[in-house]
């Protein structure tokens, strides 16, 4: 099959034109400061509250951000009746915890990848989310990227024929007292890092049917680098790897017999990526290589306009994905031996 004259258009909805609803941020650390930028320079969403466990420290996130309301505990956050939706933005092990508790209160929500630290947690709040009848979605920001709308359709159309591999890695190197460093916050690269390729592998090709994990730990008790092999059906194969103790290329590849989809660093934010045959052909798909705030504003746009078509999930992040993703990588953690403090 040779390859399209043109790449396919993104069909990623305006951000700017999705019904606004009114957010809580629970959390006010680094990930909260970029999504509320994001929504505040993209979006006509509205920033109603803040909650964080010190009134201090909500009240300077409110400040910098021109928040309405700051309260100096999660539970008034979610209580807040000028609320409609949560976006839970504190560390891994706290997000199912605060999850249920926005659910609980009967808020939609948006909760920081990954949605929890293990598959059963992630199950619960698909089923708390269900009976309650909101919106529970995980912020897994990459699928709702103009760019990986444009993959969606030449995977659809079948333009790479059938697939063969997926190939994804992401690596930083830390140091010092990071967060990601720390046992305590359920650190390591697994949960940061690994969410990208797992989630990635199994967006393209599904439930894989074997995971074979090995790893090598850093010196602060949590896990350095760490590579899966998945074996999906059809024969087809994932490698993915992720590192705290290193810089590592940060892109991805998928491979059919027809054509392959190789990405530029980094493959999960805005930037580009080729599209090329066994003939020579490329079509290179291009725009602005940007983070955080030039990118999460469209989790939330797709939220707003599910919620206000009466929607309770989204085709392109829904919790079912979010739980076989968990699934991979509870497998590969049970492999090498990684538990969190709060699953001992």
């Amino acid at each position: 099959m040779a390859l399209p004259t043109s790449l396919p258009a993104a069909r990623t909805p305006d951000p700017t034109q999705a019904p606004p609803l009114r957010w809580g941020i629970l959390g006010t650390g680094w990930i909260a400061s970029q999504f509320t930028q994001a929504l505040r320079e993209h979006t006509t969403q509205r920033v109603a509250a803040v909650g964080s466990r010190s009134t201090e420290s909500a009240a300077a996130f409110a400040d910098r951000f021109e928040v309405p309301t700051a309260h100096g505990s999660y539970d008034a956050l979610v209580a807040d009746e000028g609320v409609d939706v949560v976006y839970v933005a504190t560390p891994h092990n706290f997000h199912h915890p605060d999850a249920l508790r926005a659910i609980r209160a009967g808020k939609h929500v948006l909760i920081e990848k990954p949605i929890a630290l293990n598959a059963d947690q992630a199950r619960e709040i698909e089923a708390e989310a269900a009976r309650a009848g909101v919106m529970a979605m995980e912020a897994l920001w990459t699928l709702f990227l103009p760019k990986f709308d444009v993959v969606r359709q030449l995977l659809a159309d079948g333009v790479l024929g059938s697939l063969r591999t997926v190939l994804a890695d992401h690596g930083q190197y830390f140091e010092g007292d990071h967060r990601i460093l720390r046992p305590d916050l359920a650190g390591g690269p697994m949960l940061d890092l690994m969410t990208y390729p797992a989630s990635f592998a199994h967006w393209v090709l599904g439930e894989p049917t074997e995971a074979i994990a090995r790893t090598t730990w850093a010196p602060t008790g949590v896990t350095g680098q760490t590579a899966i092999m998945l074996t999906h059906p059809g024969d087809a194969q994932a490698l993915l790897h992720s590192s705290v103790v290193s810089p590592t290329p940060t892109t991805a590849a998928i491979c059919g017999e027809e054509a392959m989809i190789t990405f530029d660093p980094d493959f999960y934010i805005p930037g580009d990526f080729t599209v090329s045959d066994h003939t020579g052909a490329t079509l290179r798909y291009t725009e602005p290589k940007v983070a955080h705030t030039g990118g999460l504003h469209y989790q939330a746009a797709e939220l707003a306009r599910r919620v206000a078509a009466g929607e309770t999930a989204s085709p392109l992040r829904t919790l079912t994905d979010s739980v076989q993703t968990m699934a991979i990588m509870d497998e590969a953690r049970r492999q090498i031996g990684e538990v969190y403090a709060e699953e001992r």
